[in-house]
């Protein structure tokens, strides 16, 4: 199956090159494959996976662990925001 994976702002540094100047990859995954998976894939740091939306809508999370991406999807990742 194929999904969109998409990283921003800080997170863009953990894409490879071919991701970053867009910040998305087209990822081509085995079925059963969750949130959660991706995250330990790309190294992403647990305190910098903030905001998580699967085709635009939040996964909480205590259901990431369990979230099964399907065919076709774009999962989206933010770390916390700081304003001033």
């Amino acid at each position: 199956m194929k999904i969109t994976f998409k990283l921003f702002a800080t997170l863009q540094d953990y894409l490879p090159p071919e991701g970053k100047k867009t910040n998305a990859l087209t990822l081509d995954l085995a079925e059963g494959t969750t949130v959660e998976h991706l995250v330990t894939r790309f190294s992403l740091p647990q305190k910098l996976v903030h905001l998580v939306l699967i085709d635009g809508n939040f996964v909480p999370p205590a259901e990431r662990a369990g979230r099964v991406l399907r065919d076709g999807e774009t999962l989206a990742i933010w770390p916390p925001v700081a304003g001033g």
